[in-house]
């Protein structure tokens, strides 16, 4: 039995399943027979152990997991739930039931928020089964321990377990739900773990099963043949083979440079994503100095930090992102006003624009920051929708001493005008995510919704397709920095679209840079041209296989 799904990487892996252990149940509605402040103390234990403990899982990792474990440490001991559960404790609730209705019902409020708050509301769901097991005291939900290596099979991971995954122990991951851009899937990425998210049937596959995992063709093999076995270890040989072969720039099979860079969240990945070649960064976030802050970071700390990533790329591209922040990503010196849909409303250079002191600021401390060192400093304004919005943010990072300004392409409307878009600034970066998300009106976060969230789709392509025809027109630079760049085969394709740059996970490097090295200008070209012509994401993936695997026969039967 074969199942389909998204591939995270280009590797494939073999052995036996094993299923995560199904959540805990709802807790009974029954009333406390302990009494109001008992109960509070032993909620209030809990809760303070479970931050504690996800605390310590974040100083044992850095990256995006840490980054996440840090957010569900800081949940565990937020005020307003910690406030909502003591009001469920008075009115003769237990613990248990306390902690379940508040986290549920915090959840399900930011998933009505969308955006980035949407995105961290699954991870309320492992917080309040973590506080629950301590309560009852049993084990913490996790990952099973077999004491052999097996492919891990879930409905989907939260961050704390995919975050410390034993990569000894752990070949995989087959998830039945979850999309490219989900935690699972940019966790497992990070480390390098071959994965499928989003299998239909995954539910159905049982311990002890032997699957073949092949994140590149986006299939999973239940209980495969001999013979499948014997070609997916041949296919698991070759890849090792190529993994270790020395670190060369990103290039076509002519020799085509084709530059792959770092997403970076902070300046502890800099030292890892040089060590698995990154050429630079095509994409520094620079939210961590401004979220959970009560105030804006001053120049001089902000400097300080802009300085510590360029100086680990001396001589190199470092492509910083402003501010990306607003009603999604509430800051209260910023704009944390309510707002119905935040995903379309006061965000990004948007938000920027209503505090251009903070703005001028940001500019300003990365202007010293490149003065101090050596690297190739570009800046990048997010969420931006229109020829005007282009023509300031480039004309203010000028004024304020910046030589290289562009823009991120991630509304359809700034695909659309791309050719006025590129004659106004110095380069455009896609983010894909978001293109994707806007252009399918699919929330990136939505499980029920995942299937429309894939780079593949045609319609996200011809909205790629345009900005690199203007790039080409205008002589500028289009780069790619959304999660779509580190999926290899997608990478090609863009490549072939007019990316002339791809930013990823650094994890992901190899993988796209081996992928790469396989095809010619032409053949990408090609390859993007049937992608553009397919009706769907999936016929497009499914026509560039195809194209690959015959091109591939025709290679061995010559």
């Amino acid at each position: 039995m074969q199942l389909t799904g998204t591939g995270i990487g280009r590797r494939t892996i073999t052995g036996p399943a094993v299923r995560m252990p199904d959540p805990l149940p709802a807790p009974a509605s029954t009333p406390s027979t302990l009494g109001a402040e008992a109960e509070l103390g032993r909620a209030t234990d809990a809760l303070a152990g479970v931050s504690a403990e996800l605390a310590e899982r974040a100083d044992r990792v850095s990256g995006a997991a840490q980054g996440v474990l840090l957010a569900q440490s800081q949940m565990a001991n937020d005020p307003a739930l910690r406030t909502e559960v003591q009001q469920l404790l008075d009115g003769g609730a237990t613990a248990e039931s306390a902690v379940f209705t508040a986290f549920a019902a915090y959840r399900d409020m930011l998933l009505g928020l969308g955006g980035y708050l949407a995105e961290r509301a699954t991870d309320l769901d492992d917080i309040s089964q973590r506080v629950r097991a301590r309560l009852q005291g049993l084990p913490a939900p996790g990952v099973p321990d077999p004491g052999h290596p097996f492919v891990l099979v879930a409905t989907d991971l939260a961050p704390a377990d995919t975050a410390l995954l034993d990569l000894a122990q752990v070949l995989g991951l087959v998830t039945s739900e979850g999309g490219p851009t989900s935690h699972t899937a940019i966790l497992a990425r990070e480390q390098s773990l071959p994965a499928l998210v989003g299998v239909s049937g995954a539910e159905g596959i049982t311990d002890g099963q032997t699957l073949i995992v092949d994140a590149a063709a986006g299939t999973v093999v239940v209980d495969p043949t001999d013979a499948e076995v014997a070609a997916a270890q041949d296919r698991i040989s070759a890849l090792d083979e190529a993994a270790s072969a020395p670190i060369t720039p990103g290039a076509l099979a002519d020799g085509t440079l084709v530059p792959l860079l770092a997403n970076l969240g902070n300046p502890s990945g800099v030292a890892r994503a040089v060590e698995l070649g990154a050429e630079g960064v095509g994409l520094f976030r620079t939210e961590f100095l401004f979220l959970d802050a009560d105030r804006a970071p001053t120049v001089a700390e902000q400097q300080e930090q802009y300085r510590a990533v360029l100086a680990g790329f001396p001589g190199q591209k470092v492509v910083v992102r402003l501010l990306d922040a607003g009603a999604d990503k509430p800051l209260a010196f910023l704009n944390d006003a309510h707002e119905e849909n935040p995903a379309l409303g006061v965000r990004g250079l948007r938000a920027l624009r209503t505090h251009e002191s903070i703005l001028r600021d940001q500019l300003t401390a990365l202007a010293a920051a490149d003065a101090e060192t050596d690297a190739d400093l570009w800046v990048m304004a997010p969420m931006v929708a229109t020829v005007e919005e282009t023509e300031y943010i480039t004309a203010l990072a000028h004024e304020l001493g910046l030589r290289t300004a562009g823009v991120m392409v991630e509304v359809p409307s700034a695909a659309l005008l791309a050719d006025h878009v590129l004659a106004a600034t110095d380069f455009a970066s896609i983010g894909t995510n978001d293109l994707t998300q806007y252009t399918l009106a699919a929330d990136r976060v939505l499980g029920s919704v995942a299937q429309l969230q894939d780079p593949w789709h045609p319609a996200v392509l011809q909205l790629v397709a345009r900005v690199g025809a203007a790039g080409r027109a205008h002589g500028k630079p289009v780069g790619v920095c959304g999660e779509a760049a580190a999926d290899p085969l997608l990478a090609v394709v863009l490549v072939g679209l007019g990316a002339t740059s791809l930013s990823m996970s650094p994890a992901a490097l190899a993988d796209v840079r081996a992928e790469l090295a396989l095809h010619t200008p032409t053949q990408a070209q090609a390859l993007a041209a049937l992608a553009l012509q397919a009706s769907g994401a999936a016929e497009a993936q499914a026509a560039v296989r195809a194209a690959i695997t015959h091109t591939h026969h025709e290679g061995t039967d010559a």
